[in-house]
């Protein structure tokens, strides 16, 4: 029993070695709940929570596993963000939302984060008021002949930059801080970049390309969806050709894999979250790309349901001839009236668009009634609609379809539906429009996106 004794007291004597503190004077917080919570990636989880007592004093607690960035948040929801490095970490200050009151009694890195936080916002302030002196000073007439000023204008900008480059080389090397800064200020950047800087674009989409989302320092930062989404924003906004956009989100892709083959998990969850942003903003030929790159790279390792949703892409691309399917008997709803048994195949119409949805899809709801107020308008110029429920009740379908123009089908069988897997979905709503000869033509992602096809792609019949 000693022994025993002995081993757990070594446990808990190691463990409070490991862990490291947080703790504060938050004088009008008094009695309120804090937590603090880290990052995984997407996602934030709870690393511990406290009450803080009557003197407005707390302290909570982390270990190594949380090593990245993480934040504070009480009652009033405004997060005040730590380094998280294996430092104890001292606040004072009046409330997290009251950020202007909040210093850093002890905690090296999160001394020089706080210093770098409050001053290059300034700095990037400054800068955007010299560009746009700058622009005046050699556009305008006015101005123009004025070497002075202009020479003055490029100094202090330099100066500026040299200042700010200065800090970030000045930090501890091997620190997160060190890491952690230079990252956040680029992505960060990205949106001054596109509207001021533009001369910067190519450098900046280049260090996103050198951006390891394997990093274990990423995953951890609360900058991982972030940098996904800002590397691809700009590179959208660069002011290029359609056609060079993709070519370079192609390049940016087979950067950011390049890094990701070497960790299943991070590939799976950055492949996902990045085919899903490329397809919400219609960006179907890099997804495309994505999907097809992930599929057919035997060094891409993912899981089996990404794999189904990506193989949408491999088996359901624009050029290939989509499933038959029937439309069963008596599930079948033309309107309110019951109709035969028919085949996908047996519809006669020059392109038909094959709507999948639900009743209760909240999308469906807002882009439904929109085609049923389009369904005459475009069958009168050669487009058919049919709807496939995934609706599991037929109640519920029967109320939902009662009053649609168009073809309504369910089986009642859900994600299970021989439809719904023959055509690879995922997500309600989903839309596929075909040729006569049941070809893939177009996949929309919206009402909006149909009825614009329909408009520059058919001609108005009389």
């Amino acid at each position: 029993m000693k022994k025993i004794a002995l081993f757990i007291l070594t446990c808990l004597l190691q463990a409070g070695i490991s862990a490291q503190t947080i703790s504060g004077d938050f004088s009008l917080l008094a009695n309120q709940e804090i937590r603090l919570e880290g990052f995984n990636g997407l996602n934030s989880y709870l690393i511990g929570k406290t009450k803080i007592n009557e003197k407005g004093k707390f302290q909570l607690n982390y270990t190594k596993s949380d090593y990245g960035i993480g934040y504070l948040i009480s009652a009033d929801d405004k997060p005040l963000f730590v380094i998280l490095s294996g430092e104890d970490i001292v606040l004072k200050g009046e409330a997290l939302s009251y950020v202007e009151t909040i210093q850093v009694l002890e905690g090296k890195e999160n001394k020089l984060f706080e210093q770098y936080a409050s001053e290059h916002p300034k700095r990037e302030q400054a800068m955007s008021a010299w560009i746009y002196l700058e622009k005046i000073y050699t556009t305008e007439k006015l101005f123009s002949s004025q070497k002075k000023p202009n020479q003055s204008i490029q100094n202090e900008k330099k100066r500026i930059r040299q200042q700010d480059d200065s800090f970030l080389a000045s930090l501890p090397k091997d620190s997160y801080v060190s890491w952690f800064l230079p990252t956040r200020k680029l992505v960060s950047s990205v949106s001054t970049v596109a509207q001021q800087r533009t001369e910067e674009i190519p450098a900046t989409v280049a260090a996103f390309r050198k951006m390891d989302y394997a990093d274990q320092r990423l995953f951890k930062s609360g900058l991982f969806k972030d940098a996904i989404e800002s590397h691809f924003w700009l590179l959208e906004n660069s002011g290029k050709s359609l056609d060079s956009v993709f070519e370079e989100m192609k390049t940016s892709i087979d950067a950011m894999l390049k890094f990701l083959v070497k960790d299943e998990q991070k590939l799976n969850e950055v492949t996902d979250y990045l085919f899903e942003l490329l397809e919400r903003h219609s960006l179907f030929q890099a997804s495309e790309y994505l999907a097809l790159k992930v599929l057919n790279d035997e060094s891409c390792k993912i899981s089996d349901d990404l794999a189904k949703q990506l193989e949408t892409y491999r088996v359901m691309k624009i050029g290939n001839t989509a499933p038959d399917f029937t439309f069963e008997g008596k599930k079948m709803m033309l309107g309110s009236e019951i109709k035969a048994e028919v085949k996908l195949s047996d519809l006669k119409s020059e392109y038909t668009l094959v709507v999948f949805g639900a009743s209760w899809c909240s999308t469906c709801a807002k882009e439904i009634p929109l085609i049923k107020e389009k369904y005459l308008s475009w069958k009168m110029n050669g487009l058919e609609t049919v709807f496939i429920s995934l609706d599991k009740e037929e109640t519920e379908f029967t109320n939902f379809v009662k009053d649609f123009p168009f073809l309504s089908s369910c089986d009642f069988k859900s994600w299970e539906s021989k439809a719904v897997k023959d055509y690879y979905v995922f997500a309600a709503p989903t839309l596929y429009l075909l040729d006569k000869d049941r070809k893939i033509v177009l996949r929309p992602n919206s009402f909006e996106h149909v009825d614009a096809w329909v408009k520059y792609s058919l001609s108005p019949r009389k």
